[in-house]
């Protein structure tokens, strides 16, 4: 197997006396779909936030393409090429794809911006996610329907040379089409050599685009397995601890 993006080793975060993460385990690959799963209060927010700079981890080791890494803030995950993509998408309805694709990073040309630059590049990374659903890159966002505007945030990862990208139940409220609109999409960007974390409560779209599935219990990675050796009751069965992991 080749070298993780991202592999964490014994993990640990508290909040006070609360131990939310347990000497957490997980491993995510190049070109690979990993679900992070678990029931509310498994710990999956802590674990991302720690991996995005956000709340960094108490203790434990996070190797980054086989490195040892230390992510104290969001700057630095970015530098490294982690690009967490929230469920809010945190993206402005009254500004355009790509003014909101490069929001806080403008590119510029003697002191102006340099818009013609910026279209072009914005219109290649979606071109290269093969996203044919939206007319023009200069649409408001305020335009844009549910799977749209997760295709742009999506979209404005690959434009940041991102290698892990994290998405936080990225189907969440989306109807039938638009949410296999953005499971193509996001098997897209893995197979463009990506690493994807994907955290979700729909078992469904887990298993029909992972590769890979990882379970937290009560601050435990209790399992992180094939998606093709198991199935949706054995993974139930490990979110509600009532299934116990014998793999190795």
């Amino acid at each position: 197997m080749t070298v993780p993006v991202i592999e964490l080793r014994d993990i640990k975060k508290s909040f006070g006396p609360v131990d939310v993460l347990k000497g957490v385990d997980l491993k995510a690959y190049a070109g690979k779909v990993t679900a992070l799963v678990g029931d509310n209060g498994a710990g999956k927010s802590t674990l991302i936030k720690g991996l995005s700079g956000v709340q960094p981890y108490d203790s434990g080791t996070v190797l980054f393409e086989g490195k040892e890494v230390h992510v104290h803030d969001p700057r630095q995950a970015g530098a490294l090429g982690i690009e967490v993509v929230y469920q809010d998408l945190a993206l402005c309805e009254n500004l355009d794809i790509v003014q909101n694709m490069f929001l806080g990073r403008e590119e510029t040309d003697q002191g102006t911006l340099d818009e013609s630059n910026m279209e072009l590049q914005a219109t290649k990374a979606l071109q290269s996610l093969s996203v044919r659903t939206v007319k023009s890159v200069r649409q408001k966002v305020s335009s844009l329907s549910g799977g749209q505007r997760q295709t742009v945030a999506i979209a404005r990862s690959v434009l940041r040379n991102a290698k892990l990208v994290i998405l936080d139940e990225p189907t969440a409220a989306l109807g039938v089409a638009q949410t296999e609109q953005v499971l193509n999409l996001v098997r897209r960007l893995a197979d463009s050599g990506v690493a994807v974390i994907i955290i979700s409560h729909n078992l469904v779209d887990v298993f029909k685009v992972c590769d890979d599935i990882a379970v937290l219990y009560l601050g435990r990675m209790v399992a992180q397995i094939e998606t093709k050796k198991t199935n949706q009751a054995d993974v139930v069965g490990y979110i509600t601890g009532t299934k116990t992991y014998g793999g190795k």
